[in-house]
């Protein structure tokens, strides 16, 4: 198979192709969903400060102890910044951690009673939240479509020939123009678990890929399928049970990817 030839592509060929790729990223990743474990939208939003530069996986070790020692933003607006460093050291930069999540509880506390705001232009105003954090929160939390521009979904919306774009707030737009607003959040949920288990930044799994025909970055990756096939991670790891949910894709994920959301902001 040859990469798909897409330089006669009219905007409407280009919507239709993005909607048919969406459409099957969406049966072969239906359970996609935010893998930051959460409760609240204030354990979300803190998840998503501490997922920048380490993985989800990571985060979800730490976070339950935190949250069970600062349980709401009053609480860690005043906690101790050591014991905190402590509990954040983990996930890497713990100390510029620490301090965002202290003042962050601190900015929710006094402009906005303690509580997460709905809105993106509320939560983009807060100590460590950028539109990607604020999405994620928004989408997750509250229900509000927002696409996720990480460094999974900036990669492969240009590897897919949706946009040629880098800024991620232009990323974000463009790709936006695409889809209905509806679709947006799950959108980003299907990029991003294809980035991670699929079309991994150095080795995409060409040969394994179910969107290889709209794709015209084709055989950059391995397109020998039993080579592709190895090269797969999560449940789509040779011999790994596919999952309903959760536990089976942790289980088959020692390590997570190291790329993860990354430099989330």
């Amino acid at each position: 198979m040859k990469p798909l030839d897409i330089s006669h592509e009219t905007p409407v060929g280009l919507k239709r192709r993005a909607r048919k790729t969406y459409r099957v990223l969406q049966e072969t990743y239906p359970y996609a969903r935010a893998e930051l474990d959460f409760e609240t939208p204030l354990q979300l939003l803190v998840a998503t400060i501490l997922s920048a530069q380490t993985t989800d996986v990571g985060v979800n070790k730490v976070t339950p102890e935190l949250f069970r020692r600062f349980p709401d933003a009053a609480a860690l607006a005043g906690a101790d910044r050591t014991e905190m460093e402590e509990l954040l050291r983990p996930t890497g930069f713990y100390r510029a951690k620490t301090n965002s999540v202290i003042n962050l509880g601190a900015a929710l506390v006094e402009r906005f009673d303690g509580e997460v705001p709905g809105r993106l232009k509320d939560l983009v105003t807060l100590p460590g939240v950028g539109r990607k954090t604020a999405n994620v929160v928004l989408g997750n939390a509250f229900g509000v479509p927002g696409i996720t521009v990480d460094t999974h979904f900036g990669r492969l919306v240009r590897r897919f020939g949706w946009t040629e774009l880098t800024d991620p707030v232009e990323v974000e737009h463009a790709v936006g123009e695409l889809f209905p607003r509806k679709d947006w959040t799950m959108l980003s949920h299907v990029v991003i678990f294809h980035g991670r288990r699929i079309c991994h930044a150095k080795r995409p799994a060409c040969g394994a890929c179910p969107i290889a025909r709209w794709c015209p970055s084709y055989g950059i990756g391995e397109t020998d399928p039993a080579l592709a096939e190895k090269l797969l991670k999560f449940e789509k790891a040779p011999g790994a049970a596919p999952f309903p949910g959760t536990e089976a894709a942790d289980a088959a994920t020692p390590g997570g990817d190291p790329a993860g959301p990354g430099a989330r902001g």
